[in-house]
């Protein structure tokens, strides 16, 4: 095995705040698909990209599978945790739950507008409270010293005004929390899908701008609608940094250029040392008992716009479930693309 793993990190983390450049690129939370194999495959094409976690219920770490729900690869650093509650105890116990476990930062959804996490208040209904989550945010800062920070939309329903917005943000900043990823678009609570609500409201980039003029002092991270690094780039014009979600699942090698175009640092990372390093990290977690599905999902798109991508993707998905598959399926769709593009 040439690399090197931990199934739950014990790194100790710097206790002081980091500075803005920490958030200048991000990957996104995204219920079942950022969990610790995708952000492994993630941190082999980018170094300096801050990863996130899916969300989780404070509920959940607190009685359920706490193991599973912090454990991370040491490689992964910079890494944050996600947490959805309202429940100031409960929020408090799982930041203290995050720090011990090696967590970089601990980040409040506030923007998650499912009807499931809308009865438990978590996520973006919460923005109708500023003052609760103020307190949240104070309350799990004064309990750990890694950042507490927030990811929010531009505001909900009819709470939805610039004024508003600056309310909501000025309301929690007093909190001492100095970092807000902004989803640049409101949500509809009501009438429309956590789908739709990332599609058909429509992105407002011009109302993060005016919150980052508006707070100067504060990190102001955009999310929502941004695909590519030149996309970023011109965010990053106005803002301290950008978050980008689906895309870098669907289509994971543009964080191949991150490093280099983002952080202007001189990289050459090629699908295939990507490749290799990532059937490593398989056999490895194939051999203590995960299911190959579960690991092997997430590199599906690394071939993405490349000739014969699509027969890498559909062999993988159509053979990874099989009670005989095992990691070397990968190399046997490696060849099964190459194979079409010699014909």
């Amino acid at each position: 095995m040439s690399l090197l793993f931990s199934n739950l990190s014990t790194s100790t983390v710097d206790s002081t705040f980091e500075p803005r450049q920490s958030w200048r690129f991000c990957t996104a939370p995204m219920m079942d698909w950022s969990d610790r194999h995708c952000r492994y495959l993630w941190r082999l094409l980018s170094k300096n990209t801050r990863l996130y976690t899916e969300m989780v219920t404070t509920p959940a770490l607190i009685h359920g599978d706490r193991e599973r729900f912090l454990a991370f690869d040491k490689s992964e650093h910079p890494v944050a945790l996600q947490l959805g509650g309202s429940n100031i105890y409960e929020l408090v116990e799982s930041a203290k739950m995050a720090e011990q476990a090696g967590f970089d930062e601990v980040n409040l959804n506030c923007g998650c507008p499912s009807d499931r996490v809308q009865e438990n208040k978590i996520g973006a209904c919460l923005m109708a409270h500023p003052q609760l989550v103020a307190d949240c945010i104070s309350a799990m800062q004064n309990a750990v010293a890694i950042p507490v920070t927030i990811k929010h939309r531009t505001g909900i329903d009819d709470l939805d005004s610039e004024e508003q917005l600056h309310h909501f943000v000025s309301t929690v900043a007093q909190s001492g929390c100095k970092v807000f990823i902004v989803h640049a678009r409101k949500a509809w609570l009501n009438g429309l899908s956590p789908k739709e609500n990332r599609e058909i409201p429509p992105l407002q980039y011009e109302r993060v701008y005016a919150l980052k003029k508006a707070f100067p002092e504060l990190t102001i991270v955009s999310n929502g609608g941004i695909k590519t690094t030149g996309d970023s780039l011109q965010q990053l014009q106005y803002l301290d940094g950008v978050m980008i979600g689906r895309e870098a699942y669907h289509n994971p090698f543009l964080l191949a250029s991150v490093d280099n175009q983002i952080y202007g640092q001189v990289t050459n990372v090629t699908r295939t040392d990507v490749f290799a390093q990532y059937l490593d990290y398989c056999h490895y977690e194939f051999k203590k008992g995960t299911r190959l599905h579960h690991i092997t999902r997430h590199i599906l798109g690394l071939y993405h716009g490349e000739p014969g991508g699509r027969l890498f993707r559909r062999y993988i998905s159509e053979n990874a479930c099989k009670k005989d598959a095992d990691p070397e399926l990968l190399l046997r769709a490696i060849d099964a693309m190459r194979r079409e593009n010699a014909v």
